[in-house]
């Protein structure tokens, strides 16, 4: 039975995983006001396709939240009506939650897929509660893990629709992508709990290189989120087009964010190395380290290269999945020492 329940959770591992991508590619492509409201897309459950269809139109229904765009300003339906043949406002009231009313079909229809992953996502995570019920008597851990790590996707969407109303505030976003990490975690240990456990070669040394690396890697996520905000102003300030200003005069700690790699490979390395010549057994050591390659590549034709298309989400996804190897490897080593123990 726990292997079946952990097949649910490596199902409801990758659907989170999906949804950083997903997520990537909006921040990647500018499509994060594709849809300028929330949970519906101008005010349909399905998203528009042409532009005409926000077009206010004469002898045409319309449902209470539909939305047009008129002088630039976007309207919503107060009520369910059909149109005459001249424009009325009392039928309509300004969006107030913020000003976009710009409509771009591949932009809304990216941040609508991004969405409809998300939606699917949460259908995999009340089966992975469903199952986890099973355990409540024997593993109680495993229930409340799930139900945890459900309760916070349900933050995750009421957050994804603040950050929609607040017209994608860096601080709000980089909040969206903490708690996902912090879900990621739950998960993680979810499945560590659920499955049998491997015996590796205790090593103190690699043990300390092993916390030393994850607080790396926490400061380094704190510093590449700071930067990424600092980006995501300058996009504001000088266009999405404009990706040549998009790390132009950064501050200290996008210096200190690239500089810091370096330590960040060399611990990394020195756990590599340990593992290597005393045949610990730590496979993910060897996905760590590619990671991090992955990282600094990306990372250089960004600052280089201004952005080449997927780079962003490359960075940002094996971001992510590096986060995901190491509290899993932590796993691994704590779980040692308390045999050793």
């Amino acid at each position: 039975m726990l292997e079946k329940f952990s097949k649910v959770v490596r199902v409801a591992f990758i659907s989170v995983y999906l949804i950083f991508l997903a997520g990537s590619f909006v921040r990647m492509t500018g499509s994060g006001m594709g849809c300028p409201d929330w949970p519906k897309c101008f005010g349909y459950y399905i998203p528009p396709t042409s532009e005409e269809t926000l077009i206010w139109q004469a002898n045409t229904s319309y449902e209470k939240g539909m939305m047009i765009t008129k002088d630039e300003v976007l309207l919503s339906a107060i009520a369910d009506f059909t149109t005459s043949e001249s424009f009325d406002q009392s039928n309509w009231e300004k969006y107030t939650k913020h000003d976009y009313a710009v409509f771009n079909v591949f932009h809304t229809w990216t941040e609508y897929i991004n969405r409809l992953v998300s939606v699917l996502a949460g259908f995999v995570f009340l089966f992975l509660m469903y199952k986890s019920l099973a355990f409540w008597k024997t593993k109680p851990s495993l229930t409340l893990l799930s139900f945890g790590a459900f309760a916070l996707m349900l933050f995750e969407a009421w957050l994804g629709k603040t950050v929609v109303d607040s017209n994608l505030k860096p601080t709000l976003i980089t909040i969206h992508m903490v708690v996902g990490l912090i879900i990621i975690a739950i998960l993680l240990r979810t499945y560590y709990l659920s499955r049998p456990k491997k015996t590796f070669k205790p090593n103190s040394l690699f043990t300390k290189l092993l916390i030393v690396s994850v607080v790396f890697s926490l400061i380094q996520i704190a510093m590449g989120t700071q930067v990424r905000q600092f980006i995501d102003e300058q996009v504001k300030m000088f266009g999405f087009e404009n990706k040549e200003y998009s790390l132009m005069n950064p501050s200290f700690k996008f210096y200190f964010h690239r500089s810091f790699t370096i330590a960040i490979v060399l611990v990394n390395f020195g756990m590599f190395y340990l593992n290597q010549t005393k045949q610990l057994g730590y496979n993910l050591v060897n996905w760590i380290v590619g990671l991090i390659f992955l990282e600094i590549i990306t990372g250089i034709l960004m600052y280089y290269a201004e952005f080449p298309i997927g780079t962003q989400a490359l960075h940002l996804m094996a971001g992510a999945i590096l986060f995901g190897l190491q509290f899993y490897l932590w796993m691994q080593s704590r779980g040692q020492q308390k045999v050793d123990g």
